[in-house]
Order: structure tokens, then C-alpha cells, then sequence
């Protein structure tokens, strides 16, 4: 049986999603990340399964680098678990023919527990907790995973209101916005990525920080500071095309997947009417706001054929964009 301290710990962490009021995928997020705690495990994932694959909808450890990550259902364990419905384990990957072995090296684990994630009396996918080591899980691992899938199925529950038809959507979007969340991001980025010869086509990633949310918070409260993310997240829905993705990746952070990217406008031409479109004031209860946003793009394969890479070189512009918005303002408050 787990410990009194592991049963506290399952607790705290029901009443952090209780009074967070989080949406569906920050509860995946969350659930993921406190596993790696709660049973000494090396990686943490939750899977859903959609059009006969395995999706990454959330993950933790050394999961964490493949969210978005899809692996075909017939071949592993997490989609045998998704038949059966029971909880499986691999007590040594390298000798376990159900798994996917290629995968599972690729991540770095060796061992595995696979919670099966049940909503409206059907199992939707699993929660699979990793280890690089072989036979690291016991028995009494099994129950603390199963009190954890029970908390993503009731936030499962809760969020759809039983609807199944909406179970994916609510799990792949943001709630405050409804703008792709993280793990839908990263899906689609690697399908783009994938994609080989006569199919591979120019494309790009945005990476956009919206600059000072911190202070609006601060001074104004976060019914401001909420409002203020609806309101980048719609300027930056209307002004981008049906085919990107536009995503709010958390916090102030927002990301837009340009794919393909037609040559006769650059991405530089993108950036541009990006800002164009979202920067400037908003009126939110009778009172005025600013709004500002700093870019930094990276395509592909220019930039890099490695996503992880990739969003680097966005990041790292994004930042000296950003750097450069601080300057230009601290020049013109001296002049």
C-alpha cells in the first residue's frame, strides 16, 4: 500500500488543481510533472489516443523533450493498454517484445508502468510513468498512478461535461484563450518537420513574448492581465492564415507555426504584419491598455532541420527583439 506521506502528497496535489481552477491540459501538465516525485520516476507522459496513434499530450523527465510526439497504436504498450484496458508493465524494455523498442531508446527508458485513462466508460488513453532503469516500479507504484489517473479523469469529466467528442479539443487548447496549447504545437511542428522530400515545403516558427504582463498584473490585477492575453491571442488569430498554427505555449508566451511559408512574402513580411496587427491599445472596462509583443522567427530548414534547435534560434531572437524594444524605449524616456 503507498505510505501515509504518498497519500498526502496525492492530496496536495488534487487541491493545487481545486484552487488553480486549471484547464484540462495545465491539469495534464501538472499530473505528469508531480509523478516523477510521487514514485521516483525519471519521466512522466500522458498519451491520447487519436486516429489509431499514441499522442504526447503531456510530458515530464525525460519525456519532456517529445511532447507532441506521435507513435503508431498497434505497436507499443501504452496502445495495448488502450485495448485491454488494464494497467501494463515492462520490467526491462530491451527484453519486452510488446514495446516499441526503437522509441523507447530513443527516450532513455528502460521501465515502465501504463495507467489506462478512462472517461465515459472508455479508455482514451493512458498515463505511463518511465525509468531509465530496468525493474524500477513496484506494486504499490501501481496504486499511487492509478489515484493520479483517476485525478485526470475527473478533470477529463469536468472539462467536457461528458461530451467525448470534445475530449481532444479541450486537451490540446487553452482554456483562458482556446488558442492551441503546447502539446498541439509541438504535434503539428512535427509533422512539419517529418515531412521529406517533394513534401518538405519552407516553414517557420514565430516565437512571440508579450511584453509587459508582469506590470499589468501588478498594477492593474489579473482580470487585466487576462483580458490583455485574450485580446494578443485574437490579434494574432485574425491576422495569421487558416493553415498556421497559433498557439499560447503558457505564461506570456505565444508561438505561431507558419507552414508552409510562400516565398513571395518572406517571414520577415509575416513579422511585420504581425506587429502591425497587434500592437497598440485596447479598451477593456472603459479604461485604455497598451499592447506590445517581441518576435523572434527561425525556419526550416534554413535555421535547422532539429525542432529542438529550431525553436531555439526563435527564442534566442526573440529575446534580442525584445532586448531591443527595452532600449529603444529607455532612449526615448531620456530624451
Amino acid at each position: 500500500m503507498p505510505s501515509q506521506e504518498q497519500l498526502l502528497k496525492v492530496i496536495e496535489i488534487q487541491t493545487e488543481i481545486v484552487k488553480a481552477g486549471l484547464d484540462l491540459g495545465e491539469v495534464m501538465a501538472l499530473v505528469v510533472e508531480r509523478t516523477l516525485d510521487l514514485i521516483d520516476a525519471d519521466g512522466a507522459v500522458i498519451e491520447l489516443a487519436q486516429e489509431g496513434d499514441m499522442v504526447y499530450a503531456a510530458a515530464s523527465g525525460i519525456a519532456g523533450p517529445h511532447l507532441g510526439l506521435r507513435l503508431r497504436q498497434a505497436n507499443s504498450l501504452s496502445g495495448m493498454c488502450v485495448e485491454s484496458g488494464s494497467i501494463l508493465r515492462s520490467d526491462d524494455t530491451e527484453q519486452d517484445a510488446r514495446v516499441d523498442q526503437v522509441a523507447c531508446r530513443r527516450i532513455g527508458l528502460r521501465s515502465m508502468i501504463v495507467m489506462p485513462l478512462k472517461f465515459d466508460n472508455k479508455v482514451v488513453g493512458v498515463l505511463k510513468a518511465m525509468s531509465e532503469q530496468s525493474r524500477a516500479f513496484r506494486v504499490q507504484d501501481e496504486a499511487l498512478l492509478g489515484l493520479l489517473s483517476d485525478l485526470v479523469a475527473a478533470a477529463m469529466h469536468f472539462a467536457t461535461q461528458l461530451d467525448s467528442d470534445k475530449l481532444f479539443q479541450k486537451a490540446t487548447h487553452d482554456g483562458l484563450t482556446d488558442l492551441a496549447n503546447r502539446s498541439l504545437f509541438m504535434d503539428r511542428l512535427r509533422k512539419v518537420a517529418a515531412r521529406k522530400g517533394r513534401e518538405r515545403r519552407p516553414a517557420c516558427v514565430l516565437m512571440i513574448d508579450m511584453d509587459g504582463l508582469k506590470q499589468l498584473n501588478d498594477t492593474f490585477g489579473h482580470r487585466v492581465g487576462d483580458a490583455a492575453l485574450r485580446e494578443v491571442a485574437k490579434r494574432l488569430k485574425t491576422a495569421s492564415r487558416e493553415s498556421d498554427t497559433v498557439a499560447r505555449l503558457g505564461g506570456d508566451e505565444f508561438a505561431v507555426l507558419l507552414a508552409p511559408v510562400e516565398p513571395s512574402a518572406g517571414v520577415d513580411t509575416v513579422v511585420q504584419r504581425l506587429y502591425a496587427n497587434v500592437v497598440g491599445p485596447f479598451r477593456y472596462e472603459d479604461q485604455a491598455y497598451d499592447l506590445s509583443v517581441s518576435i523572434g522567427a527561425a525556419c526550416l530548414p534554413d535555421d535547422s532541420d532539429d525542432i529542438e534547435q529550431l525553436l531555439d534560434v526563435a527564442d534566442r531572437r526573440m529575446y534580442s527583439a525584445k532586448q531591443a524594444h527595452r532600449r529603444r524605449k529607455t532612449d526615448s524616456a531620456s530624451l
